[in-house]
């Protein structure tokens, strides 16, 4: 199913049909078939929604840059489409980010958040990131002198070199988008949320460190912090029936 704005055609899954809703916001990519265990283990008693975001998946590629408050605006549009109120929210990675603005910006109301290896705050940079984007953008200066036929070759062959797996996979017209995204810090926000939030978080998580999941357990006031010994940054697919059983335990508890 899709669901239409100005913007973009925006795909989306919707499964079960009861009074309480989880919408599920997935990490950045394609992830949204990540999700199914959860899904499947949650259906008959929720009404579930899951996305595809813009440039992903089903969903049309934007016609212009975005920002994460675009993102999250796209989101909040969709809800209130669908009359999606005070639903449960369930978010990964990328997800967090959009999760932190609906709750701790936008002020929506919400019933419950579930975090898992969310990206929400900005990683600093080592000596080496650094050294190797001041070189990036020294090199990127030379382009101009180049002929012009030459000049985009160039500028992709130090994109490979020095950009992430992430940056290089993307369209051309979506990399500043990816780059006004993993360059914002909503830490910030953190304290704002005011929704009973569980937050589950893999040790071994090598693209948003646990530190980042204890801190963001510290700024949320009603929060609680899992952490899945053996797993990395899709810590809910290694341990997906754990995972289904503690989400269910978060989710029969009163307020």
């Amino acid at each position: 199913m899709f669901f239409n704005t100005n913007e973009t055609s925006l795909y989306y899954e919707k499964y079960g049909n009861n009074d309480k809703t989880i919408l599920i916001l997935p990490g950045w990519g394609n992830q949204r078939t990540t999700f199914y265990h959860i899904i499947n283990e949650f259906k008959e008693n929720y009404t579930i929604y899951i996305i595809d975001y813009p440039g992903f998946g089903n969903s049309s590629i934007p016609t212009k840059t975005l920002t994460i408050y675009d993102y999250t605006n796209l989101i909040r549009k969709f809800m209130e489409e669908k009359q999606i109120q005070n639903p449960i929210i369930i978010a990964h990675s990328f997800g967090g980010r959009i999760a932190t603005l609906l709750t701790g910006y936008y002020k929506e109301r919400i019933d419950k958040l579930i975090l898992i290896d969310v990206a929400t705050i900005k990683p600093k940079k080592t000596i080496k990131q650094k050294f190797k984007q001041k070189l990036y953008k020294i090199l990127k200066k030379t382009i101009s002198i180049l002929p012009k036929l030459k000049q985009e070759k160039y500028h992709q062959k130090l994109i490979k070199f020095f950009g992430s797996t992430d940056y290089q996979n993307l369209p051309i017209g979506m990399q500043q988008t990816f780059k006004n995204i993993v360059n914002e810090d909503l830490k910030d926000y953190l304290c704002y949320i005011e929704s009973q939030t569980l937050i589950l978080w893999g040790k071994n998580d090598q693209d948003t460190p646990l530190k980042d999941g204890i801190k963001i357990n510290h700024l949320i006031k009603d929060s609680a912090l899992i952490v899945f010994p053996e797993a990395s940054h899709f810590s809910y697919l290694q341990y997906p029936i754990l995972t289904n059983k503690i989400i269910n335990e978060f989710l029969k508890e009163e307020n």
